[in-house]
C-alpha cells in the first residue's frame, strides 16, 4: 500500500465539494456519505460500513478557530451517529454526536448536517461513529494547523502523515455487537490490528498491502498517531529509531525522546521521526496492552514500514522493534507520565487553582444475576460496569434533548460526588455483593465556570481491573497526578503537578490505580464522559455533564438546528 504525505504549502483537502455562505460567513462543507463497502483483508472479503467507500475514511484539514459543516447521509443498513473526538465544539452539543446523550440517530435513509466549530484546539484529532460500534471501521483523522501568522512550536517537518491504529474482525461488526450483547460475556477479540487500515506484513494474505511510508535520508516527518482501536492501549515503535514527542490530544508538550508510546483508544499523539539512519526497510510495529490476567486478548502485531529512497540491497525481511511486553504495567504508565504540556508564553497553561466542585469516580467492572446462571461473565453472570456504581442507562430520547424542552422523566440529576461506599478499592480479594451496581440515568449538573477536580479511582471489583482511558466530550482537561494503588488524599495531592501538567481530552486510568484531572466547566452543554474500551462503555461505564448557562450571551448553549434526527 503506498501512501503519499503531505508537503508543506496549502493543505491537501482531497474531498472538499464547496463552500456555501451561513449568516454571511463563508463555510467549507463537507460530505460524508455512510455506506456498505466491500473489503478484504486476511484472505477473505466482508462488507464494512465505511465513509465515501474509505477505511479509515477521509481526513479533515482545518486551520486553528474554523467552523465546517459536515453533511452526514447515513446510505448504510443501521442507526449511525458522527461524534468530532476532541473537538470542544463551544455552545454548540447539537453537533457533538453520541447517540442518544446529543442527537438520535441518523436512520437509514436519513441525513444530519454538522455545524463543527473549532476553537483552541491545534494539532490532531479524530472523527468516528459513536453507535455500537461502528466506529471500528468509521472513523478518519481531523488536523488542526496553526492559524497564520503563527507556526508549529518545533522546526517544520518534511511532511506528515496519519497514522491510524484500528482493529480487524473477520466476521461483521454488528454480528460481533450482537453476539457480545446476547452473551453477557467480553466480546470476540479482534483477529488482527491495522495501520492505516493495513494489517500488515506478520498476517496471511496481507504483505502487499503493507502501508509503507517513503522517507528521504536527513529529513524529518511528523506522524500523527491515532488510537482507532475499538478495545485496547496499544504500544507503538520504530526499529532502529526513536522519536520525539511534540503533542498530545490537540496540545502541544515539551519535547519528549522515546523509542516507544503508549497510546490509548481514542488518544491521539504528535511525534518527529528523523530519517537518520541507514537506508533500509524498518518495521513500524503496535500491539497489545493488557495487564488484566486471564482475560482473551488479540496478542498479534501490526505492521507498517519506513522505506528510505536510494539505491541499496535492503534487509529482508525488516528489522523489528523492540516493544515492551504486552503486560508492561511500569512501560505504559512512565510513558503516559512523562508527558508535559509546553507551557511558554505561546502556548499559556491554565490550571484551575481554587476548585469549586471536587468529585470521586470509582471505575469498577461489575455483575448482574442471569436467569440459569446461563450468561459468560464470572459465575454465569452478565458483565457490567460503573462509575460511582452507576451503570448508565440510555433512553429512547437523548439527555440534551430532554434538558432543553425540560422534559421530565428521561434523566436524574443525582449522580453523586463520591462513592457510596469506601473500601479497599484495589484489594486482591473483595465481597462478592461489591460487583452488584445500580442501572439509573444520572447526570452530574455544574455551573457555569465552575472549577472541577475529578479523582478517577480504579477498582479490582469483580476481579476486573485494567486501565481505562476515560474521555470526557466538550472540553480538554489537564493531568495532574496519577498513581498505583489506592489515592491518599492527604499524601498524594502534594505530588500534584500545577506547572506543565498535559492538557488531553483521553486518559488513561491506570490498572488499580488513579489519575486525577481539573477544567473549567466553560462550556454550556451536555456532555458525555466514558471509558474508551467499546464493551465497558457499553456495560455502563460513562455518565453526562450538563453544564448550564453563563448570565451572558456568548455563554448560553446555541439553539439546536432545524434538521436534529427524530427519535
Amino acid at each position: 500500500m503506498w501512501f503519499v504525505v503531505k508537503t508543506f504549502g496549502l493543505p491537501v483537502l482531497g474531498f472538499i465539494l464547496f463552500a456555501s455562505v451561513l449568516h454571511g460567513q463563508a463555510l467549507v462543507r463537507y460530505k460524508f456519505v455512510l455506506e456498505e463497502t466491500p473489503y478484504t483483508r486476511l484472505c477473505s472479503t466482508k462488507n464494512i460500513l465505511t465513509v465515501n467507500g474509505q477505511f479509515p475514511g477521509p481526513t479533515l484539514n482545518v486551520t486553528k478557530g474554523d467552523t465546517i459543516i459536515v453533511d452526514v447521509y447515513n446510505k448504510g443498513h443501521y442507526n449511525v451517529t458522527i461524534h468530532w473526538h476532541g473537538v470542544k465544539l463551544p455552545r454548540n452539543p447539537w453537533a457533538d454526536g453520541p447517540e442518544y446523550v446529543t442527537q438520535c440517530p441518523i436512520q437509514p435513509g436519513a441525513n444530519f448536517s454538522h455545524k463543527v466549530i473549532f476553537s483552541t484546539e491545534e494539532g490532531t484529532l479524530w472523527w468516528h461513529a459513536h453507535s455500537n460500534w461502528t466506529r471500528a471501521t468509521v472513523h478518519g483523522a481531523i488536523i488542526v494547523y496553526p492559524k497564520t501568522p503563527t507556526s508549529y512550536p518545533f522546526p517544520k517537518p518534511h511532511a506528515e502523515v496519519p497514522i491510524i491504529i484500528g482493529e480487524w474482525w473477520k466476521e461483521g461488526i454488528m454480528e460481533l455487537y450482537d453476539a457480545f450483547l446476547q452473551s453477557g460475556g467480553d466480546p470476540n477479540v479482534s483477529d488482527a490490528y491495522t495501520i492505516n487500515g493495513q494489517p500488515g506484513d506478520l498476517y496471511p494474505c496481507s504483505k502487499p498491502e503493507t502501508f509503507k511510508l517513503m522517507v528521504d535520508y536527513g529529513r524529518t516527518y511528523l506522524l500523527r498517531i491515532i488510537n482507532a482501536v475499538v478495545q485496547d492501549m496499544v504500544f507503538l515503535s520504530i526499529a532502529g529509531h526513536n522519536f520525539t514527542v511534540v503533542g498530545t490530544d490537540a496540545s502541544y508538550t515539551k519535547p519528549l525522546t522515546a523509542d516507544y508510546i503508549t497510546i490509548s483508544p481514542g488518544q491521539t499523539i504528535d511525534v518527529l521521526l528523523e530519517a537518520n539512519q541507514p537506508p533500509n526497510h524498518y518495521y513500524m510495529a503496535a500491539r497489545v496492552y493488557s495487564a488484566v490476567n486471564g482475560l482473551p486478548i488479540d496478542n498479534t502485531t501490526t505492521t507498517a514500514i519506513i522505506q528510505y529512497n536510494g539505491n541499496y540491497t535492503p534487509f529482508s525481511p525488516p528489522l523489528l522493534p523492540n516493544l515492551p511486553y504486552y503486560n508492561d504495567t511500569s512501560a505504559s504508565v512512565n510513558f503516559t507520565a512523562s508527558l508535559r504540556s509546553l507551557a511558554d508564553k505561546e502556548h499559556p497553561v491554565n490550571v484551575p487553582l481554587n476548585i469549586s466542585t471536587r468529585m470521586f469516580i470509582t471505575i469498577s467492572i461489575n455483575t448482574f444475576p442471569c436467569q440459569n446462571d446461563s450468561c459468560a461473565g464470572p459465575n454465569g453472570t452478565r458483565l457490567a460496569a460503573s462509575l460511582n456504581n452507576i451503570s448508565f442507562v440510555h433512553q429512547s430520547i437523548d439527555v440534551l434533548e430532554a434538558y432543553y424542552y425540560r422534559r421530565n422523566g428521561v434523566f436524574g440529576s443525582k449522580f453523586p460526588n463520591f462513592p457510596p461506599l469506601v473500601f479497599n478499592f484495589t484489594g486482591e480479594y473483595l465481597p462478592l455483593f461489591l460487583e452488584t451496581t445500580r442501572q439509573r440515568t444520572e447526570v452530574k449538573i455544574l455551573e457555569y465556570n465552575s472549577t472541577v477536580e475529578i479523582v478517577f479511582q480504579g477498582t479490582n471489583v469483580a476481579a476486573g481491573a485494567s486501565d481505562h482511558p476515560m474521555h470526557l466530550h466538550g472540553f480538554s482537561f489537564y493531568v495532574i497526578g496519577r498513581g498505583l494503588g489506592n489515592f491518599d488524599k492527604d499524601k498524594d495531592p502534594l505530588g500534584y503537578n500545577l506547572v506543565d501538567p498535559p492538557l488531553q481530552n483521553t486518559i488513561a486510568v491506570p490498572i488499580n490505580g488513579w489519575t486525577t484531572i481539573r477544567f473549567k466547566a466553560d462550556n454550556p452543554g451536555v456532555w458525555f464522559m466514558h471509558c474508551h474500551l467499546d464493551r465497558h462503555m457499553t456495560w455502563g461505564m460513562d455518565t453526562v455533564f450538563i453544564v448550564k448557562d453563563g448570565e451572558a450571551p456568548q455563554a448560553r448553549m446555541l439553539p439546536p438546528p432545524p434538521d436534529m434526527p427524530p427519535c
